[in-house]
């Protein structure tokens, strides 16, 4: 199933707006979710402050995995961000996709591949950032590509590249794939008769229902490989 972009071309570069848009549309609501949630916040949580303060507890619960609390701490911040940046950016395109004279504007900005890669290197360098920053530039370098074993260097590199490549693409595959059979989900409603109609919006409904599942649970699995590359770059036991 093809579809077309609004593309503009500055400098040489060319430009999704679609993705443009939707990027900033995610922000915002991420923004708004947080404002909202912490207003007014109470030693003893109650109402919008127990989402959040939830989504703080299962980030801690995450890096706690992974890595010793005083190690891990400073990453807390990041984790929250980036679940909620990551959910709300896949939830977009469950409910619709909008097009305007055959271009879509309105769709998961995770839907596409340039997006999600671009997250994962993000991601990726503030690894390597984090891992000199914190054990300095030989340290790090010995102990993450010449331990144990000098003649794995190679296979080090690869492995970088390869993080960095499965960590965007499983996102977008999963998020483009949703968003493409609910495409055609919708596309076969609009030729059916009423009747049918009716009972087709059922598993319809299911799908989305569980597009809303695969949506959560890639924004947890991006959060918590972040923060299992993290802790292989900053922690000595690595």
């Amino acid at each position: 199933m093809e579809e077309n972009f609004p593309i503009v071309h500055f400098l040489g570069l060319d430009f999704n707006l679609s993705n443009l848009v939707m990027i900033t549309v995610t922000c915002v609501i991420v923004l708004l979710i947080a404002i909202l949630c912490t207003r007014n916040l109470k030693r003893r949580p109650a109402g919008k402050q127990n989402f959040i303060e939830w989504v703080m507890d299962f980030v801690r619960g995450i890096i706690g995995s992974n890595m010793d609390w005083k190690t891990g701490g400073r990453f807390h911040v990041l984790g929250i961000t980036l679940i909620m940046y990551i959910f709300v950016a896949n939830m977009l395109g469950v409910v619709t996709s909008v097009a305007v004279h055959d271009e879509v504007w309105w769709r998961s900005p995770t839907a596409d591949p340039i997006v999600t890669l671009t997250l994962a290197i993000m991601i990726l360098a503030l690894t390597h950032y984090y891992g000199v920053k914190m054990r300095g530039f030989k340290h790090y370098f010995m102990g993450t590509y010449l331990s144990p074993m000098k003649f794995l260097f190679p296979l080090k590199v690869v492995e970088e590249f390869a993080n960095t490549l499965t960590l965007g693409l499983r996102l977008y595959g999963n998020i483009f794939a949703g968003e493409v059979l609910l495409s055609i989900i919708a596309t076969q409603l609009a030729h059916i008769n009423i009747f049918t109609g009716v009972l087709a919006i059922i598993p319809a409904l299911l799908w989305q229902g569980f597009s809303v599942f695969i949506g959560a649970i890639q924004a947890y699995i991006f959060t918590m490989l972040t923060m299992v590359y993290m802790s292989h770059k900053v922690s000595d036991e690595h």
